[in-house]
């Protein structure tokens, strides 16, 4: 194995991490985009926030299993490398994905569909929980010390990739390909087909790339330290800051991607198609805006961008969320300038949270200290939210959900006024590496 690595070889890396990444979560966020349609298929019943609420309620589940995965697939990667942790992850999503396309409705399993779909999501939610730590871990460490924010931010640029390709593969079936009977009856089930066939190129590229010079070079005694929650829990306040600055994030990043199709359906009227054109172009812009983010925070540290996203978001959510809930359907254009304000703001923590994570721990615990608390957090907070929305339109009061990302944002605002900035204090150890 190469003790150095060229440009080529890290730019090769980068891409190899970043195309698992991306395929993992289309894997995920196909179960998002398609549960419109599916919904009616494992969850019979006359009210469509109701199914919706059921399809919620197992994506939030799914949630919960993400920080198991974190600690084992984190624990994985600082013991055994983050190449291995990652091949592992990937293969574990492409079965939860085929499982997914394979389970029959409830009319001809019964109750015996919505478990199957339980199972599915619960494997998918451990092979997420892992796969964040350890590539979080490994782009930053394959990034040069003066690129590092830039490079780590491709992993939200390829996390809101595979939420791209699975709105771009729900709006080729919808447009060209299958009539809206056909997409309740079978086409749902083609993106989870497609999920587990891409699983198969993102291992064969993950087989193939080179492991982390940081890994690389630790030395045997912190090797023995590695992974473990013991050594971890040395570290109190670097988890209290990942799960501060994690909160308002994770709700915000949540609402405005995964829930957002379904708000403007469910809420604001607009049709299927329609929210589905507006979700992939407002995410589309947003996957540009990262790397640019990523390569401001550094230029100016990633504190000032951390903070401009805390004052921005409790600011301005309440207000865009009010604007966004009283147009009428068919102003396509005015709902596309709403959410993309805020997926700007947004920007501003989705593009670093990566690299001030991974800055903040050193090389035998990095994994998974980047990746169990964050996956606590959003487990919790980031998960809930889409059952808490839905939960709060049931009961007549969905303004109460603006007032709920607010909050937590502002604690978020707390947190990033308080802690040090990464890129002045990392702990990675060469940095002219």
């Amino acid at each position: 194995m190469k003790t150095t690595l060229s440009a080529a070889d890290r730019l090769k890396a980068i891409i190899s991490g970043s195309i698992g990444n991306l395929v993992e979560w289309y894997d995920w966020y196909a179960y998002a985009a398609f549960s419109i349609y599916f919904a009616p298929v494992f969850f019979p019943s006359e009210n469509a926030t109701a199914q919706l609420l059921n399809t919620a309620g197992i994506f939030a589940v799914g949630f919960l299993m993400r920080p198991i995965g974190g600690w084992l697939f984190g624990s994985i990667a600082d013991r055994s490398g983050r190449k291995f942790s990652m091949t592992l992850s990937v293969l574990l999503m492409s079965f939860g994905s085929l499982l997914i396309a394979l389970t029959p409705s409830y009319e001809t399993i019964g109750v015996a569909a919505p478990v199957l779909l339980l199972t599915a999501r619960l494997l998918q939610g451990l092979s997420v929980g892992g796969e964040y730590g350890a590539s979080a871990t490994y782009l930053s460490e394959m990034a040069t010390a003066d690129r590092r924010g830039f490079y780590s931010s491709f992993q939200y640029v390829t996390l809101i990739g595979g939420q791209l390709i699975a709105l771009g593969v729900q709006l080729l079936l919808q447009k060209f390909f299958l009539t809206a009977e056909e997409m309740h009856q079978f086409g749902w089930r083609i993106p989870f087909f497609i999920g587990a066939l891409l699983s198969l190129i993102a291992l064969y590229m993950r087989m193939h790339m080179e492991e982390t010079q940081q890994f690389r070079e630790e030395d045997k005694e912190q090797k023995l330290m590695s992974g473990s929650l013991k050594t971890l829990l040395k570290y109190p306040r670097e988890i209290l800051t990942v799960v501060g600055l994690t909160l308002g994030g994770t709700i915000a990043f949540n609402f405005y991607t995964t829930y957002m199709q379904k708000f403007l359906v469910n809420s604001v009227g607009f049709t299927k198609e329609d929210a589905t054109v507006i979700t992939f172009s407002t995410m589309l812009c947003f996957a540009v805006l990262q790397p640019v983010i990523g390569l401001i925070s550094d230029r100016t540290g990633r504190k000032p961008v951390l903070i401009t996203f805390g004052i921005l978001g409790t600011i301005s959510t309440i207000p865009l969320l009010t604007a966004l809930s009283k147009l009428q359907p068919g102003e396509n254009w005015q709902a596309f300038v709403i959410i993309m304000s805020a997926l700007v703001i947004v920007s501003c923590y989705t593009s670093i949270n990566a690299v001030v994570k991974a800055e903040l721990f050193p090389t035998h615990i990095r994994a998974l200290g980047v990746g169990l608390p964050y996956s606590l957090t959003v487990a919790i907070f980031g998960g809930t939210s889409e059952w808490i929305s839905l939960y709060f339109k049931n009961q007549g009061h969905e303004e109460w959900m603006y007032w709920y990302v607010t909050i937590c944002i502002f604690c978020s605002l707390l947190v990033y006024s308080l802690m040090r900035d990464t890129k002045k204090n990392s702990t990675f150890r060469d940095e002219s590496h």
